[in-house]
């Protein structure tokens, strides 16, 4: 049987399969890596004087793992610099924010090298590589040179941008053809993946076959679209679990007598977080008889506290959030509770369950799971209402959410309006319809149908192995 390489940035196998903070794509991942006796590959999260070449082979409750450490120029200049600088904010839109530095192409070229050969030796005839998100795109091609010809996969996590922005990345060309080293490119949406299509079409004079077949650069590349879920009978599991169900007994005393609005996004620019608040203090202007009944919690732990961007956003929302509490609060009512910090899985759970509006405003995103988890830790019988935005993945397949605009203040305060408002049989009906999108896009079933893709993709694969998968 042949074994699955999962390659990433960073390698999240949990050391514990029951740990409730361990995510749903790690669990998929893992999962799968025991199915196929695999091997998952990426940065160790370490730095080292000097790079080395070594990898660190370490078992992670029955998932094999592979870690690289990497030079502090690495760090900056492949992760800081040209992931987190230059192609994050320009697959979220925000050009105005993307750093396009030479050094940083130059790192992320060089660590891409680093990890195929190193990874190189490590594969078999038959093995199926499946590489994660952006900063990885040239690994196939780097593998390729090495004389890799096995089946090669990507999935990109993240949105893909639109030709008119892309074309501002120096060396675009040059990106973009290194995909057609993958045998199967995936997305969460079909959006994505026409603006791929678009860009290989329009600026690069490719051509179409078959279904989602790409010809360009002299050579062929197959496209889907895989939209990823989460773990769902593990999320509901953490929902009833002892502390996601002390969890939901704390925020229901706390909110004894108010509605809460819950939102829970890591702190980043592309999550719409200051128009969130914008919007809500629109709410409280417009609707002067529901101050005092209604609070919203923002959950947002820190992230990439090292990227100038990231402080810029951080001391916005420190500032903002104390300005409307300023302006709204009362002796016994805060209308923003605003928290730095992280939650395990159950105890999300059960703030999910606690809240009448889950409101997920992301001005761009790949596919947003905290929509799906919000449905998930709802009760059938009195759930509360998703807001979402009409700019996150997840909106393609979940239109019974109160789809928004979030740069609208004047729409965001609306929407939560009519989901405070909304009689129980139009949420029932609403949540009904949303829990069998949850269900039906589990992860399980976004990995299986990855690796089922992958496998039936004609391509320069050695699969003497592969044939035994897929039967």
């Amino acid at each position: 049987m042949s074994r699955l390489i999962v390659v990433s940035n960073r390698v999240s196998a949990p050391t514990d399969p029951a740990a409730g903070s361990a995510g749903g794509l790690a669990m998929a991942l893992s999962a799968a890596l025991r199915k196929y006796d695999g091997l998952w590959f990426g940065w160790s999260g370490e730095t080292i004087d000097h790079w080395s070449g070594e990898v660190k082979i370490e078992d992670r409750a029955g998932v094999t793992v592979g870690l690289v450490d990497l030079e502090p120029a690495d760090v900056d200049e492949y992760y800081n610099g040209y992931a987190n600088k230059t192609l994050w904010p320009l697959f979220h839109h925000r050009i105005d924010l993307a750093q396009y530095e030479r050094t940083y192409g130059e790192g992320y070229e060089r660590v891409n090298r680093r990890f195929a050969e190193v990874l190189a030796p490590l594969i078999q005839p038959g093995d199926m590589i499946w590489i994660h998100d952006y900063h990885m795109i040239p690994m196939a091609r780097d593998l390729r040179r090495l004389g890799i010809k096995n089946r090669i996969g990507f999935f990109l996590h993240t949105p893909w941008p639109a030709r008119q922005l892309l074309v501002t990345l120096p060396h675009h060309r040059r990106l973009v053809e290194s995909m057609f080293a993958f045998d199967l490119i995936g997305f969460h949406t079909q959006e994505w993946s026409d603006l791929f299509t678009d860009y290989v079409v329009t600026e690069a004079g490719g051509e179409l076959f078959g279904h989602g077949g790409l010809e360009c650069f002299g050579r062929k590349v197959q496209t889907g679209v895989f939209p990823i879920g989460i773990d769902v009978d593990g999320f509901l599991a953490a929902r009833d679990s002892t502390l996601g169900a002390r969890t939901y007994d704390r925020m229901a005393a706390s909110a004894v007598f108010r509605s809460m609005i819950v939102g829970v996004d890591r702190l980043d620019y592309s999550k719409g977080l200051e128009e969130r608040l914008l919007g809500y203090e629109q709410f409280l202007q417009d609707n002067p008889s529901m101050r005092g009944e209604v609070f919203l919690l923002q959950v947002t732990p820190i992230s990439r506290d090292d990227v100038d961007s990231y402080q810029d956003i951080r001391a916005r929302l420190d500032a903002l959030a104390g300005r409307v509490n300023g302006a709204f609060a009362d002796m016994d009512w805060q209308p923003i509770r605003y928290l730095n910090r992280t939650y395990r899985r159950d105890q999300l759970a059960g703030i999910y369950r606690a809240a009448k509006v889950g409101l997920v405003t992301p001005l761009r995103d790949g596919m947003n799971l905290v929509a799906k988890e919000y449905v998930c830790a709802q009760n059938p019988d009195d759930p509360g209402v998703l807001i979402l935005s009409r700019f996150a993945g997840a909106a393609e397949q979940m239109g019974e959410a109160l789809l928004v605009n979030p740069y609208s203040r004047e729409e965001l305060s609306d929407a939560i309006h009519k989901a405070l408002t909304m009689p129980l049989a139009e949420r029932i009906r609403k949540w009904e319809a949303l829990m069998k999108v949850v269900r039906d896009t589990d992860v399980s079933i976004w990995r299986d149908d990855y690796v089922r893709a992958l496998l039936s993709v004609d391509g320069d694969a050695d699969d003497g192995r592969v044939a035994d998968a897929a039967a």
